[in-house]
């Protein structure tokens, strides 16, 4: 008989944990301290509340994030039918309405008969099991409470990994309201043609964007705390301090011009700046890229010297807030339950991985890992030549010195042998004949499961 199974935290990794574990006929308390305790990022008391960007990255065939996607929907991911369900235009990436999304899965999790969410805080993993009607010190539990951990289960972690908390600095992009960018000086497009007229485009010429670096790098920013090292995530950095590193490096960025010709008139602009559609309405646009950690009074300012943008609304101003992180390497064995403790479970960004898909994949791998482990089932690895597998492999194994988050990358993957990267020279191939051979591994793993412990239903394809 399947114990009860506890997740703690209502972010993409619980809830697809929750939903995986749910689906196996576990019975899941899913905790979730909002809206009775907020986090400084979150703004509403959905499951599944998307704070940053609204773009789950690049769909493209033959690219990493298409690889890590594709692995959770044969999987049946959860986040990934809610994505397909409120998607809206953004080129070759899938980025989602975060309000409708958001909805989609809180009802989809609130429907579930297996799953009870208890709008409570947990302050420690031993009240967590206390609170089970049957109680039993190793219940599973997966803590999957993202880079926003409440002070309280952070102090708990702490005493349990014995390590001073990991952690970095994220931002938040702006939201600008789409009746108010100037459409006589903006235009539609996505880069190179792909997605046709998907993002909103503000084209800049040497002498704006001469203007808008200078007052960007001279604009005021919001203090971080004095007593702690300034650390950022490298793909994740505000633009101001882009910016700091030298006066092109944004229009090698974040405002790079290539394959965004003006259509009036057919040259690509010196610089430009891209908004993506946020919701189904096309009424709000995120500025890609554009994270930030300004004083709101300064964005307004250095933000409308962008062509277009001279009389926005902002919907949003940039945010920072502070993430932190395990030392998973120390702590956790590749099928994310602790070396410690083989009944607990950590998932999501706290382990290290970022990016919402890399915390929904360690979120379905701990939700099955768990069920497993409550019906005393050998808990499994993904493929080594998965996404998933690679993740895992990278925050159970990575060299803990510097141990840094991780977006999925070609660099986290299991190389191809050498005759075939002698065969393959170029580079785009290779990434398409690796992706290939870890769909076809993949099938075989989820194909080869044993099915008489309702693992899962046949993978969709």
């Amino acid at each position: 008989m399947t114990k009860d199974i506890n997740v703690i935290g209502g972010g993409l990794a619980g809830v697809e944990a929750a939903w995986q574990a749910a689906e196996l006929g576990a019975r899941v308390r899913l905790y979730e301290m909002r809206p009775l305790q907020q986090t400084p990022a979150h703004r509403t008391d959905k499951l599944a509340e998307i704070v940053c960007s609204n773009s789950l990255k690049s769909d493209e065939q033959g690219t990493a994030p298409y690889l890590l996607k594709e692995e959770l929907r044969r999987g049946r991911s959860l986040v990934m039918e809610a994505a397909a369900a409120t998607r809206v235009p953004a080129g070759a990436a899938l980025s989602v309405d975060r309000i409708k999304f958001a909805e989609y899965i809180t009802e989809k999790i609130a429907a579930h008969p297996n799953i009870e969410i208890v709008r409570e805080e947990v302050n420690s993993i031993a009240e967590c099991r206390m609170r089970n009607a049957e109680f039993d010190a190793r219940t599973p539990t997966i803590i999957a409470t993202g880079p926003l951990t409440s002070d309280s289960l952070t102090a708990d972690i702490m005493r349990f990994t014995g390590d001073d908390q990991l952690y970095f600095y994220d931002a938040i992009a702006p939201i600008v309201a789409a009746d108010s960018i100037d459409m006589s000086i903006a235009f539609k497009a996505a880069r190179y043609g792909k997605g046709g007229d998907d993002y909103i485009n503000c084209p800049m010429d040497r002498a704006e964007y001469e203007a808008f670096f200078n007052a960007l790098v001279g604009a005021k920013s919001v203090p971080l705390k004095r007593f702690e090292e300034t650390r950022w995530f490298e793909s994740c950095l505000p633009i101001e301090e882009i910016a700091r590193r030298g006066v092109d490096t944004l229009r090698f960025g974040p405002m790079k011009p290539k394959g965004l010709p003006d259509p009036r008139t057919g040259v690509e602009p010196f610089a430009c700046v891209q908004l993506r559609q946020e919701n189904l309405m096309a009424d709000a646009y995120g500025m890609v890229g554009f994270q930030n950690h300004l004083r709101y009074g300064e964005q307004e300012r250095v933000l409308k010297l962008i062509p277009g943008l001279q009389n926005a609304e902002f919907l949003q101003f940039g945010q920072i807030h502070r993430n932190t992180f395990i030392n998973s390497p120390k702590i956790l064995d590749e099928t994310l339950s602790t070396k410690a403790d083989p009944s607990l479970f950590f998932a999501g960004q706290i382990t290290g991985v970022e990016g919402y898909v890399e915390s929904v994949a360690t979120g379905w791998l701990a939700g099955i890992n768990a069920v497993r482990f409550s019906r005393g089932i050998e808990m499994v690895t993904a493929p080594a030549t998965s996404a998933i597998g690679a993740l895992c492999r990278y925050v159970s194994n990575v060299e803990t010195k510097n141990f840094q988050p991780v977006n999925i990358t070609f660099g986290l993957l299991e190389p191809l042998p050498p005759e075939l990267r002698k065969k393959h020279r170029n580079k785009r191939e290779r990434h398409v004949i690796q992706v290939e051979r870890a769909l076809k591994d993949w099938d075989e793993w989820m194909d080869n499961l044993n099915p008489n412990e309702n693992f899962l239903s046949s993978p969709v394809r």
